[in-house]
């Protein structure tokens, strides 16, 4: 049964009453009986915040650019809220009473909680009060111990389906586990994090289908459990399918939170062996999956989603299948130039070679399916995605498109993914 800490953060009261709040708390912080205050010292700290604000996001998006998009206004206006709101509590402190002094910290932390809630908002980070607190809880558990070699194993006869066999055994738990464990490779990739579903546990243990799941960048693996709600929305499939779901392992493309290695192999690193060679090595060594090709998928949102397309073209012998959550037009640095200059030193002819679009313009995928997931108010992407969309149909392949009606944030990669949990369990052949 819901309760308080499944309110919504993302829409209803309390995104409202925060902003409510903070507007009237920076209000009070503004406001004085002061004709000096209004002439002179309140324009004064509204100019610098709105200068210093306006400086650093033009150094994040044209000097230091850790991501291709530019900051979104509602970060840079909120930033300004906050800035404002605790330059006017400084000077508070200055004078007046000491209840005055501290009702000044109070207002700011206000203002400030109303940006995080407002920021969160619009990237659909954490659902709920409960996703939140389930940050500072750890579950995750041994993967030696939560996945030793099995004893036993379920076979499926060649034409039917892991559900047609599959029988739920009697104290299998509800809830799958999670691990964290480093996958050596090519990229000095950061630690994956593995759901394995409930059935996983049972003896004899059913093969099941393999997800290869990425983030987006900037962004770790742990935001497809924070974000993404990933064992949650698993857990509550497999209680609908007798404890089948797929293996997910949620890989780091990355190497860091605002690297780019653009999912290839190139001066930036070597993204693409790893994700396409050691990563389902890897799998295939450590634990009990389903190794045929259709069995196999790759997806990711938005960074992991241009990964997922790159991978279903440049690996298609890996992976059978792929599930793209607003991907980019082509693996960017943020524009054409500077990629090719960054990673390939200039040659245009390199990149083409590796660029999924040019490859899918001369090559045909029959064998390859997929799902492309772009949100209505996606209005950095939406177009992309449709261009992406096109040139896997045209190629061949059997993709399917969906749009949701959300910008470009967790929302829509929570529904996207989870939306097509049916279409995956009947591609791989986990049900019917």
């Amino acid at each position: 049964m819901a309760g308080p800490l499944d309110l919504s953060l993302i829409e209803g009261p309390i995104p409202v009453t925060a902003t409510v709040v903070a507007a009237l708390a920076l209000a009070y912080l503004a406001i004085r009986r002061n004709r000096t205050w209004w002439t002179r010292v309140l324009p004064v700290v509204v100019s610098v915040c709105a200068l210093v604000v306006t400086g650093a996001t033009l150094v994040v998006d044209h000097v230091w650019k850790p991501w291709p998009e530019p900051l979104p206004p509602v970060l840079a206006v909120w930033s300004g809220a906050v800035l404002v709101a605790s330059a006017l509590a400084v000077l508070r402190l200055r004078s007046g009473r000491w209840y005055g002094r501290v009702l000044g910290v109070v207002l700011a932390a206000a203002v400030a909680a109303g940006g995080l809630v407002a920021a969160n908002a619009y990237f659909g980070q954490y659902p709920n009060t409960r996703a939140v607190l389930d940050v500072f809880r750890n579950d995750r558990v041994d993967l030696d111990a939560a996945a030793p070699p099995p004893t036993d194993v379920v076979e499926v006869p060649a034409g039917k389906r892991l559900a047609d066999v599959w029988r739920r055994p009697a104290g299998l738990p509800d809830r799958g586990t999670v691990s964290e464990v480093t996958i050596p490779g090519a990229l000095q990739a950061r630690p994956a994090w593995v759901y394995l579903p409930p059935a996983y546990h049972a003896t004899p243990r059913p093969r099941l289908p393999v997800v290869v799941l990425m983030a987006g960048q900037p962004g770790s693996p742990r935001d497809w459990f924070d974000g993404g709600r990933l064992a949650d929305n698993l857990d509550a499939y497999a209680r609908g399918h007798d404890g089948l779901a797929p293996v997910v392992v949620v890989a780091d493309q990355l190497g860091k939170a605002t690297a780019n290695p653009l999912c290839l192999d190139s001066a930036l690193g070597r993204a693409e062996t790893y994700l396409a060679r050691d990563v389902p090595a890897w799998i295939e060594r450590r634990l009990t999956v389903d190794e045929r090709r259709e069995a196999w998928t790759v997806a990711g949102f938005s960074h992991g989603a241009t990964c997922s397309v790159q991978l279903a073209v440049r690996a298609s012998d890996v992976y059978g299948n792929f599930i793209a959550l607003a991907p980019q037009g082509e693996p960017t640095l943020g524009t054409r130039q500077e990629t090719v200059k960054a990673a390939f030193g200039g040659d245009e002819a390199a990149f083409t070679r590796v660029n999924p679009l040019d490859i899918l313009a001369g090559g045909r995928f029959p064998g390859t399916a997929g799902v492309i997931v772009a949100g209505r108010d996606d209005g950095t992407y939406r177009q992309a995605d449709a261009a992406v969309f096109e040139a896997c149909r045209k190629a061949g392949m059997d993709v399917l498109w969906n749009e949701l009606p959300n910008g470009h944030d967790w929302n829509l990669a929570r529904q996207g993914l989870f939306g097509s949990l049916p279409w995956l369990a009947a591609r791989t052949g986990l049900v019917g």
